[in-house]
């Protein structure tokens, strides 16, 4: 019986170092992949959060160029996280209370505030008197 169990465990710890390594075998051919094809123009962030965009790419060396605000900086691929795509952001200035998108021209809206017109102590006394009946 103890044997089954062996046996049982060793077969599921070589399956599962079997999936994680072709697993990491596909991310790494993805991330070659990327470097690869890269050309200039490309905005990138890197490893350490630096965003800029690729100057020249140097495959030979395994380097690339980039540029961020007028500094050029050379870099390994491997300090190249993903192409940086820009957040989309929505100033509060531009949608009201619910979410819901403000013309540019219009200026905000508040919503009307349903107030209950005032009711005289009178009448509410009688309409008691003539629910009770």
């Amino acid at each position: 019986m103890e044997y089954i169990l062996l046996i049982v465990l060793l077969v599921f710890m070589i399956i599962m170092m079997f999936t994680s390594s072709k697993k990491a075998k596909k991310q790494q051919e993805e991330r070659r992949n990327f470097w690869t094809n890269l050309q200039p123009g490309t905005e990138v962030i890197t490893i350490g959060g630096i965003i800029g965009k690729v100057v020249q790419v140097d495959e030979e060396y395994e380097e690339i160029v980039i540029e961020t605000e007028g500094t050029p900086m050379r870099l390994a691929f491997r300090s190249i996280s993903k192409e940086y795509v820009r957040p989309a952001y929505v100033h509060d200035d531009e949608v009201d209370e619910q979410g819901n998108s403000l013309d540019q021209d219009s200026p905000a809206r508040i919503p009307a505030v349903d107030q209950e017109e005032p009711v005289d102590p009178a009448d509410q006394t009688a309409a008691s008197e003539d629910q009770q009946r």
